[in-house]
């Protein structure tokens, strides 16, 4: 954190998002502990101890097609065997018996392989007559058999904690018998915004005053970051009240997330109340938009982040800041978005000195080729564009306007956000 002096410097020199998510990560440690809770309810949580399997995947050595099980040895070099049908072996039904020379059984797929068996015909290779099975040339041994154990070996560690358990983690812990799993309980966050000028939902807006989004963008980042929320609603830019705010927040919270108030205006009192109640860490990135976004820690522990209070860079500052340390905070390592190299199917302006992340529209072009242009316009208080996006585009610091055809990164939003 800052030393007092630091605090009380008027002037932070902003820093690059790189040493920004360096040095705030480095000071955050996961602060929830482990508890176990329904296969059904892990998906989207952290889990908190790595899986090691009791069991292999598959129990057992099986069919992988519809056919019929043979011995590798059967198998005619040229020509065509005949084999006697003496069985048939169903997933839940298998065969009990054991092939000799020259005999084979009809499978199905999943289902066990017969002693002495090694290979599958698939069915439509095989030609039936009565109780022979004719099969021609063209095979290999082993071929459409899937092995005991060739997914997942007993005593494997499948998983490891910090993970954030998707979709086919459920059913891979299913496959393994697991019914309870160890994950970290959910974050804690307190929000509220600040701002004389913002009005509740539902209430007339008189000359001046805006209706509070931000609360309500902040709880959709927040829920579909899997966090347990507490809207604090709206704080009156008055210093006492936020210090009875940010006092009640952290008290209940891991972490405190506020918007508005972190500028320069003579009524952003938010880094001056923090000074008091906490320490400040940083409160200037040399990003746009976004650049006044605060960080620290407030008296007790929770961990503090100040977003601006345009909707656009609450929203930019959220995915590129905070998410980090959520997901540090949480125990899970730090997603990173992914990037990708395209061309600019328009002209993009670049004026400043500040890594941008414009509002893009990523589609594939009738060439088939992928190509993102402008969901313009671009001001910080103008939602809809954001709305409309699908993607970042991210120019960097020392690049300028971007001319059609120009290769750009992207950040497509697609299981980020």
């Amino acid at each position: 954190m800052a030393t007092q002096a630091d605090q009380k410097s008027p002037k932070h020199q902003p820093q690059s998002l790189e040493d920004a998510r360096a040095r705030m990560l480095a000071q955050l440690v996961p602060v929830t502990m482990p508890e176990r809770v329904a296969l059904r309810d892990a998906l989207d949580r952290v889990l908190g101890a790595d899986v090691v399997a009791n069991v292999t995947v598959p129990a057992y050595t099986n069919s992988a097609m519809d056919g019929y099980a043979v011995r590798g040895a059967d198998l005619p070099a040229a020509g065509e065997a005949r084999l006697r049908v003496i069985g048939q072996s169903f997933a839940g039904h298998p065969f009990t018996g054991a092939l000799a020379a020259g005999e084979c059984v009809r499978i199905m797929t999943g289902a066990v392989m017969p002693r002495a068996a090694d290979t599958v015909v698939i069915q439509e290779d095989v030609n039936r007559d009565g109780d022979l099975a004719r099969i021609g040339t063209g095979h290999r041994v082993g071929q459409h058999v899937r092995q005991a154990g060739e997914d997942i070996a007993q005593g494997a560690t499948v998983l490891t904690a910090g993970r954030r358990i998707r979709v086919a983690d459920i059913g891979l812990l299913a496959s393994i018998g697991w019914v309870e799993v160890a994950v970290r309980r959910r974050l804690r966050v307190a929000f509220f915004s600040t701002g004389d000028e913002l009005r509740p939902l539902g209430e007339p807006l008189r000359e001046g005053e805006i209706h509070d989004s931000n609360r309500y963008t902040l709880y959709g980042m927040l829920r579909h970051f899997g966090a347990d929320t507490l809207d604090l609603g709206v704080v009156r830019d008055e210093p006492q009240a936020l210090r009875e705010a940010f006092q009640q927040a952290g008290a209940d919270a891991d972490v405190v997330i506020t918007s508005g108030g972190v500028s320069v205006g003579a009524a952003d009192y938010i880094r001056s109340v923090l000074a008091e109640v906490g320490e400040i860490g940083f409160w200037k990135v040399n990003m746009k938009p976004g650049k006044p976004i605060a960080f620290g820690r407030l008296q007790g522990g929770a961990t503090f982040f100040g977003l601006p209070g345009n909707p656009v860079s609450a929203m930019v500052t959220f995915y590129q800041v905070v998410q980090p340390a959520l997901d540090r905070l949480a125990g899970a390592e730090p997603r990173t978005p992914l990037a990708l190299r395209v061309r600019a199917t328009g002209a993009l302006k670049k004026g400043s000195n500040r890594r941008e992340f414009q509002r893009g529209i990523l589609e594939t072009g009738a060439d088939g080729e992928l190509g993102v242009r402008s969901a313009a316009p671009q001001g910080s208080g103008i939602l809809h564009s954001m709305s409309q996006a699908n993607c970042f585009i991210v120019l960097p610091e020392d690049s300028g306007p971007v001319k059609p055809g120009e290769l750009v990164r992207v950040e497509p939003f697609a299981g980020w956000m």
